[in-house]
């Protein structure tokens, strides 16, 4: 873990270490995987926020196909700040996922390990920075930004819960992230066959010759057979395939 704290925030409230520990275990047993990953990904921020002490501002940054996306941040301002870090290569969110999985600071004006991003997120009012990388054994799926306005607004203890709590989100986020691909391929199966079943029909093709015009026409348009097969679907021009391929003599 790597860290900058100061002393605790005057007058912050402050659950039971017990009952915070209940709170937090509660919430991550209610985030189930459901097959909308901008979804899942608003209960994740909204949970933290209502159980995490000192959490006044909130997002996930996730990493899709190589590229950092922000997802359901709490506020215009960590949306911001999640462009910055994109952006400026450098920050807790960034690191969170491929160096130290910690982040915890207790003053962002005096931090300068991030010359850049530091100055910018105190220029924003953010103090307090708690960065988690959510990933599951096999998967990085991205970051988890906790933040407030309030120097040292994260202890120990809150740090050790947020960590699994992010192990749990992570978790029910790669579940979702399962979901999508599989609908996904689902549908493209569907597109597909639907097509092959309109080329066949149009041009008396058997199934075999009408998923290889499929693919030709595909390969000559730079695109996918899906996108071929939705394209069919949607104009219902199935003319514009090419034509069935000729038996061999």
């Amino acid at each position: 873990m790597d860290e900058t704290v100061g002393p605790p925030a005057a007058g912050r409230a402050a659950m039971g270490r017990d009952e915070l520990a209940d709170t937090v275990a509660k919430a991550v047993r209610e985030l189930e995987p459901e097959p909308d990953v901008d979804g899942t990904v608003g209960h994740i921020v909204a949970a933290a926020m209502a159980t995490i002490a000192g959490v006044e501002d909130a997002g996930v940054s996730l990493l899709e196909s190589g590229q950092v996306r922000s997802v359901a941040p709490s506020s215009a301002i960590v949306a911001e700040l999640d462009r910055l870090q994109v952006e400026l290569g450098e920050g807790p969110c960034v690191d969170a996922m491929v160096d130290c999985p910690v982040y915890r600071v207790g003053d962002l004006a005096a931090d300068r390990r991030w010359p850049r991003f530091a100055p910018a997120a105190a220029g924003r009012g953010m103090r307090s920075l708690l960065g988690v990388r959510l990933f599951t054994s096999s998967h990085l799926v991205g970051a988890l930004n906790l933040y407030s306005h309030h120097r040292a607004a994260f202890d120990p203890p809150a740090e050790r819960l947020v960590e699994l709590f992010a192990a749990h989100a992570a978790v029910a986020l790669a579940g979702s992230q399962r979901q999508v691909r599989l609908q996904a391929a689902l549908d493209s199966r569907d597109v597909i066959s639907t097509a092959k079943g309109m080329l066949m029909q149009r041009f008396d093709l058997s199934p075999e010759q009408a998923f290889d015009a499929l693919v030709r026409t595909s390969q000559q348009r730079n695109t996918t057979p899906q996108r071929v097969a939705q394209a069919i679907l949607t104009t219902h021009q199935p003319a514009a395939a090419p034509g069935p391929p000729q038996p061999p003599s």
